[in-house]
């Protein structure tokens, strides 16, 4: 890019700035160098051993922190990132933007070496740093999120041994009447500053009190799908589940309503995710692949939180 076209388009952000941009906000709210040494031995074709060198790691994390802001493809990501002046500011004005195709291996490596939990783990790190520790309460919920299951019966083999083009790793699962496909985010959220503090991706077939993301020191609260099993937080605030011939008392109603009042609180992050970030339904077809994209719209979810805390020193 030339000087003169860095300038133009700085200039032109300015006043988009002077409008608010909450995209420019973000870009100050962490360290975002803190994660290039993460993610330093991803690619093995060092420089000088020939080929195209490869993108800022930083600059592909950004990306797909926009991909997932914005429910965008890949294709779309690369014209908006290439269009829109907001996107370019919080990319750092690189000279070329990555194509779509670049993108997608870049998140594939990520799904295939763990490092979005490298990612996912430092980001946390930072929060701490911060002074945003778990102070004790934590709530803890789970949520569908679907996928293409193709035309084939349900009892067509999937993963390596899959002959559609559907989800490999997606399962079936009933809520009530209704069928899902596909897989489940787990998320921890803490009570005192409302943010995701730890997650887990699975099939949408494996029970929610399957997964356990309380520790030792921990209240954590939970809904009637947990019911009956203890988890590792030291206060367990799980509401009563009725069972056959043993109806709720007057007393477990009441405390089904107290610990509902908090509760309640882990289902905003799912709303976030589903209608602001268009994350309810994707198109990958692994577990690994849907995690990744967990990692990015769970810390999409704690940057507008942040902005809100900041928006709220008091409270603090």
């Amino acid at each position: 890019m030339s000087t003169f076209t860095n300038f133009a388009i700085r200039h032109e952000y300015a006043s988009l700035a002077a409008l608010g941009d909450r995209l420019g906000e973000v870009s100050g709210l962490i360290d975002w160098d803190a994660f290039r040494p993460l993610l330093a031995d991803l690619y093995t074709n060092a420089e000088g051993r020939g080929g195209r060198p490869n993108y800022d790691v930083v600059l592909m994390i950004r990306l797909l922190v926009l991909q997932q802001w914005y429910g965008l493809s890949d294709p779309e990501l690369e014209r908006q990132a290439t269009d829109r002046i907001s996107f370019r500011h919080f990319l750092g004005y690189p000279e070329t933007i990555p194509d779509r195709s670049t993108v997608w291996l870049f998140r594939e490596r990520l799904a295939q070496t763990g490092k979005d939990t490298a990612i996912w783990e430092e980001f946390q790190r930072q929060l701490e740093v911060q002074g945003l520790t778990i102070k004790r309460g934590v709530m803890q919920d789970a949520s569908f999120i679907t996928a293409d299951p193709g035309h084939a019966s349900a009892d067509t083999p999937r993963g390596d041994q899959a002959e559609t083009r559907r989800s490999r790793d997606g399962t079936w699962a009933k809520k009530g009447s209704k069928s899902q496909f596909g897989y489940k985010l787990h998320i921890l959220m803490d009570k005192d500053y409302q943010l995701i503090r730890r997650i887990e991706t699975t099939t949408a077939s494996l029970h929610d009190s399957r997964i356990d993301l309380s520790r030792t020191g921990e209240t954590v609260y939970r809904d009637k799908g947990y019911f009956g099993v203890k988890p590792k937080a030291s206060m367990d605030k799980t509401m009563h589940r009725a069972t056959r011939g043993h109806p709720l008392s007057i007393k477990e109603n009441r405390r089904n309503k107290a610990i509902s009042r908090t509760r309640s609180l882990v289902e905003r992050p799912f709303a976030w995710m589903k209608r602001v970030f268009k994350a309810g339904h994707l198109m990958v077809t692994t577990v690994a692949r849907v995690r990744v994209k967990n990692v990015f719209s769970c810390m999409n979810f704690n940057f507008r939180q942040l902005l809100t805390l900041q928006a709220q020193p008091a409270e603090r």
